[in-house]
């Protein structure tokens, strides 16, 4: 099921995604509050707006944007809208997305193309171990993708390994939705119970919220734990509520292709500027397609680099790394630049380390100060000094580490309000 779009050359793929941006920046103008007053202001003619090139003379839209003017980027009635969500507020305050009976569609298609891509076929059942509830805009859209496919779906909702394999064993699901750390608990729980999870009729897992593979796409260590116990295909996928669109690897496991249909990407650097092929910078798309709250040339604060050789799956589609950061969160410590992904490859290293939480603060000089809070199985100082010195092989800096229980940890990572585990706080 590849959209036809997705094996036509660079060139025709750029065409039609220019065709597209035509028709969101005229609706956009027209209905937008936001971007009509912010096209206003700046001088802006949409109809010198032709090529992927010319987004550079639109401005940029940020988080701040819209979460000081939400409601002036809904562009239909109150009223047509059939479901709201919310961002997760990762980076401050939750945002509300209203989308249509229309969008609500896009969405299902986006899911559909997407496990597609994972090769999730009819015939399959899913195990969603995700939440569907509390406004949170990627549950639904994981239902609706595998209703539109056909596929089976078993609404288990997030933790309780019994509840889990209670699910597995009764219903034979072939796949699973979750994040790829609870799988690790799943192995734990199974091996407790003398349950064979290799003969469970698992294939794979679409993984969320935590990176599976290393810049250079080999598997991270996280993806090694999981993939040395349990042979079971792990697929990485990122997406947000903003872009209503999801990058999801296929079963080369090269990157999260792009879905030229759906949205625009941009890769900019610190001078909002395109960087150069294969270097990093800060994820920036416009949506394509959607009704109710399009963003045009918004600023996600993640940083990836993109893949643009071909895929052997047959798309021909630019495709995303892992996420090596979120701008917002880089850390400078003792003169190196650190992201929170980068400390907690290092701390996955530990068969030992059972949770951890890094908090981030501003010290009395004025910068940044990282403290590291673990729960171990075995505490002593040989292990303290190993991972320090892991840490500085790694990263050349060590951070304070400390040790704490998991009694301590667990109700703050696992927060019974929060949608997915939170290991990094940012205090500064």
């Amino acid at each position: 099921m590849i959209p036809p779009i997705e094996q036509q050359s660079l060139d025709e793929i750029k065409a039609f995604q220019e065709q597209q941006l035509t028709k969101t920046l005229y609706y956009v103008n027209e209905k937008s509050p936001f971007y009509k007053k912010l096209f206003a202001e700046n001088n802006i003619d949409i109809s010198t707006i032709k090529t992927i090139e010319d987004l550079q003379q639109l401005p940029l839209t940020t988080k701040e944007d819209l979460q000081r003017f939400n409601d002036d980027f809904r562009c239909v009635p109150v009223t047509d809208i059939i479901d709201f969500a919310t961002t997760s507020g990762t980076l401050g305050e939750p945002v509300t997305f209203g989308l249509t009976d229309n969008d609500l569609e896009r969405l299902a298609y986006n899911e559909a193309i997407s496990f597609d891509c994972a090769g999730i076929k009819q015939g399959d059942i899913v195990q969603l171990m995700t939440t569907i509830d509390r406004r949170f805009m990627a549950g639904l859209a994981y239902f609706l993708g595998l209703r539109k496919m056909k596929v089976g779906v078993i609404r288990v909702g997030a933790g309780i390994p019994e509840l889990q394999w209670d699910s597995i064993l009764k219903y034979k699901p072939t796949y699973l939705i979750t994040v790829p750390s609870f799988l690790l608990k799943m192995i734990e729980y199974a091996e407790a119970h003398h349950i064979d999870y290799n003969q469970s009729g698992i294939k794979g897992a679409i993984c969320i919220g935590e990176s599976l593979r290393n810049q250079d796409l080999t598997m991270n260590t996280l993806s090694k734990k999981i993939t040395d116990k349990w042979n079971i295909d792990l697929y990485s996928t990122y997406a947000s509520t903003e872009m209503s669109t999801a990058f999801t690897e296929c079963n080369h496991f090269q990157g999260g292709h792009h879905h030229p249909e759906l949205i625009i990407v941009e890769v900019l650097d610190e001078n909002n500027k395109p960087v150069s092929n294969g270097e990093s910078g800060e994820l920036t798309f416009t949506t394509l397609g959607i009704e109710a709250m399009p963003l045009v040339r918004f600023k996600t604060g993640d940083i990836v680099t993109l893949h643009t050789d071909t895929c052997a799956c047959g798309r021909n589609t630019l495709r995303i790394g892992p996420i090596i950061g979120r701008k917002q969160q880089m850390i400078k410590y003792k003169g190196t630049t650190l992201y929170p992904p980068a400390m907690v490859d290092v701390l996955n290293d530990f068969e030992n380390i059972e949770n951890h939480i890094i908090e981030i603060s501003t010290n009395d000089l004025g910068t940044d100060e990282i403290v590291i809070k673990i729960a171990v199985k075995e505490q002593s100082d040989d292990f303290l000094q190993e991972i320090k010195d892991h840490f500085r092989a790694k990263l050349r800096v060590t951070p304070k580490i400390e040790f704490t229980t998991i009694e301590v940890l667990n109700p703050i990572v696992f927060h019974p309000m929060s949608r997915k585990p939170k290991h990094f706080f940012d205090l500064r």
